[in-house]
């Protein structure tokens, strides 16, 4: 005869050291931060410092999982393909990574109101924040997916300070420039910006945010594509 469970019984939440595949992910994270370069930009470099600070500290503390439900957006189709490519190039590490966790991954849009034409070719997902699946207050990193010839409309971000690391892809910010996987762009807070991706392939991106802890549990994301904002910073 097996035992029966105390009433009370309480099953231990599982740790990240229990979960070797998002442990490694949040290792490939942590080599991008500290291994890749700033440029030769002061700013860049704080930026990746306080990052790969934030999350050290917490991989430390081995926190417990939240496993939420995972979900699919239309634009999760395309996840295969990016992460081919992602596999093919310098960003293989975090490709393969990412693939270990992808059935677990819950994909949303994080507005209330999403434009119909971007509802079927963007979607994110957290895997390190308040929302989880690792559990972090001052810290947010996830990863960002977008359809082949995508614009996804111009906004900004309330104290919080963003980076994009390009994992497979081509893609442009405000028309300034092509980045290409492996690249990084930093985006100051409230900096406004605008994306653009390529014709024929997926753009798979991953982020960082840091920012106060008040802010990055309820981050408020706004499209803010007015004309006159535009015109101010040059798109």
């Amino acid at each position: 005869m097996e035992p029966v469970a105390s009433p009370d019984f309480v099953p231990e939440a599982q740790r990240l050291q229990d979960m070797p595949a998002w442990l490694y992910l949040l290792r490939e994270f942590d080599a991008l931060y500290r291994h890749g370069s700033a440029g030769g930009s002061r700013l860049i470099r704080a930026h990746r410092k306080r990052v790969r600070d934030a999350l050290s500290l917490l991989i430390d503390t081995n926190p417990a999982l939240t496993q939420r439900a995972p979900t699919e957006k239309p634009v999760t189709a395309h996840l295969p393909r990016a992460l081919d490519l992602g596999e093919r190039g310098a960003m293989t590490g975090m490709a393969r990574a990412l693939s270990r966790v992808a059935p677990l991954l819950t994909w949303e849009y994080g507005y209330e109101k999403v434009p119909r034409s971007l509802a079927k070719k963007y979607a994110y997902c957290e895997v390190l924040g308040p929302r989880g699946p690792v559990v972090s207050e001052r810290l947010i990193l996830g990863f960002v997916l977008f359809a082949p010839s995508t614009v996804y409309p111009q906004h900004s971000h309330k104290d919080i300070e963003e980076s994009y690391i390009s994992i497979s892809g081509a893609w442009s910010e405000n028309d300034a420039a092509v980045h290409a996987p492996g690249s990084l762009i930093l985006n100051r807070a409230e900096h406004e910006h605008r994306i653009t991706t390529a014709d024929l392939d997926p753009c798979l991106l991953a982020y960082a945010w840091v920012g106060p802890e008040e802010r990055l549990n309820a981050p408020g994301m706004v499209l803010t594509g007015r004309r006159k904002s535009r015109m101010k910073e040059g798109i």
